[in-house]
C-alpha cells in the first residue's frame, strides 16, 4: 500500500480455546496475556516502551481457533515492531512471578465479561448449540475455578506444544517491501533456536460436522433488559454456500434497511438493537439472531423474531432485496480495506484460518455469481431446529 505511511503487522498462531482440554480451560487466554510480560532480552516495560515510543496501537486477542498479536506503526518502526512480536512470541519467559501477577487479571476479566449482558447470553448459546462442557461450548477466557486451578507448568507445557514455526503466519500490509519483511520475521523469530526445532505434527481440526443440539437455556440476572439468542445450526466456514448465506443475513439482519430492523425496531418499536449473525467454525456452525428488549416484551419480539425466520425459510428472499444485499456486502468488502491493519487481518485469517487466498475481485465476483435460487436454497436452514438463550431478569 504505497499510498500509505503506516504499516500492519500480525502474528496468528492456529490455536485457540476449542484445542484445551477441560485442564487447560482458559490457557490459550492465559498464555495470550503472559507473553507480554517479558523476555531474555526485554522486561514486560520494555515492550510497552518501545510501541508507546513511537505511537503505535499494540494488543492481542484469542478466539476459539486462533490467537493473534498485532500491532499497528508508521512504516519506518516496522522493523522494530516484528522484533519485538518475534521476540515476545519466541521466547517468552513465563515466570512464575508473572503467572500469579497476571492470574488475578484475569479473574477481574472474567467478572467483567459476567456483568455484560451480550457477552453472558453469547456464552449461553454457544453451550447450549455445542454442550456446556465441549471446547467449542465452553467460553474462551475459563472459569474461575479453571484459572485458579492452572499451574505454570500447564501453561508452559502448551506455550511449547502449541506455539511453533509451522502453527503460524506473520502478515503485514502497508508501505513496504515483502522481501525486507522475510528477512526481518526470520530474524526476529530465530532466537533461541526457535525455527530450527521440530515438533510433531499437528492435527487438523476439520473432519465429521460437529452437531449442534436445539433447545431452550434461560439465566436470570438482575440487567435492565431480556437478551435473546436465537438460532439454527448453520455450517464450516470453508463451505461453498456461505457467499449466499452472506447475502441472505444481510437481507434478515444486516443493516437499516434489513428484514428484522424494519419490523422489530421501525414498525414495531420493539427493541434498540436488533441483528442477524453467522458464526462458522471448522467443521461446524450457526446462524442466528441477537436481540435485546425490555423484559415485557420479550414474548412478543420472539414471536416477531419467529415470524420473520418462517417467512424467510419458506420464501427466500426477493430479486431486489438479492440486488439490494449484493451492493451492501460489496460495499463493506472494498470500504472495509482502506487501512493497512484491516488488510493485514484479511491475509493473516486467509491464509492461517481459511488455506485459500481469493482476491478482492475473487471475492467480489463469487458474491456477484449466487443467484436468487441459492440464496433461496440456503433460507431454508433458518427453518431448522431452534437454538434458543434468554438472559434477564
Amino acid at each position: 500500500m504505497s499510498g500509505v505511511r503506516s504499516a500492519a503487522v500480525g502474528v496468528w498462531v492456529g490455536v485457540g480455546s476449542r484445542d484445551e482440554t477441560p485442564e487447560q480451560h482458559g490457557c490459550s487466554h492465559f498464555l495470550e496475556h503472559l507473553l507480554f510480560k517479558g523476555t531474555p532480552s526485554r522486561t514486560a516495560l520494555d515492550i510497552s516502551v518501545a510501541l508507546d515510543s513511537v505511537g503505535g496501537e499494540f494488543n492481542a486477542y484469542t478466539a476459539k481457533e486462533y490467537t493473534v498479536f498485532h500491532a499497528r506503526i508508521l512504516d519506518r518502526d516496522l522493523p522494530m515492531a516484528i522484533d519485538v512480536l518475534g521476540d515476545m512470541i519466541s521466547s517468552s519467559l513465563i515466570t512464575s512471578d508473572d503467572v500469579e501477577a497476571e492470574r488475578e487479571v484475569i479473574l477481574d476479566e472474567i467478572a467483567m465479561h459476567d456483568d455484560d449482558a451480550d457477552d453472558v447470553v453469547h456464552n449461553l448459546f454457544a453451550a447450549q448449540a455445542y454442550g456446556a462442557d465441549t471446547p467449542l461450548g465452553r467460553g474462551i477466557a475459563g472459569t474461575f475455578d479453571s484459572i485458579r486451578g492452572m499451574s505454570r507448568e500447564t501453561i508452559a507445557d502448551f506455550y511449547r506444544a502449541r506455539y511453533r514455526p509451522e502453527n503460524m503466519v506473520v502478515a503485514a500490509a502497508g508501505n513496504l517491501d515483502h522481501d525486507e519483511v522475510v528477512r526481518q520475521v526470520e530474524a526476529a523469530f530465530g532466537r533461541q533456536g526457535f525455527l530450527d526445532t521440530v515438533a510433531d505434527p499437528i492435527a487438523p481440526r476439520a473432519g465429521t460436522p460437529l452437531p449442534v443440539a436445539s433447545g431452550t437455556v434461560t439465566e436470570t440476572r438482575a440487567f435492565e433488559q431480556a437478551n435473546v439468542v436465537l438460532g439454527v445450526p448453520g455450517f464450516g466456514r470453508d463451505d461453498e454456500r456461505r457467499f449466499a448465506l452472506s447475502i441472505v443475513n444481510a437481507t434478515l439482519g444486516g443493516g437499516t434497511s434489513s428484514r428484522l430492523f424494519q419490523e422489530v425496531r421501525e414498525k414495531r418499536g420493539l427493541a434498540y438493537s436488533v441483528y442477524s449473525f453467522v458464526s462458522g467454525h471448522a467443521d461446524t456452525g450457526v446462524i442466528g439472531v441477537a436481540v435485546g428488549c425490555l423484559p415485557e416484551k420479550t414474548e412478543e419480539t420472539l414471536a416477531t423474531v419467529r415470524a420473520e425466520l418462517a417467512k424467510l425459510a419458506a420464501h427466500g428472499i426477493t430479486a431486489d432485496e438479492l440486488r439490494l444485499a449484493k451492493g451492501q456486502l460489496a460495499g463493506g468488502v472494498v470500504l472495509g480495506l482502506e487501512d493497512s491493519a484491516s488488510r493485514m487481518s484479511r491475509l493473516g485469517k486467509a491464509e492461517l484460518v481459511h488455506d485459500q487466498m481469493l482476491t478482492i475481485d475473487d471475492v467480489l465476483h463469487r458474491m456477484d455469481a449466487v443467484t436468487l435460487e441459492e440464496c433461496r436454497e440456503v433460507a431454508r436452514l433458518y427453518g431448522g431446529p431452534e437454538i434458543l438463550a434468554i438472559v434477564g431478569p
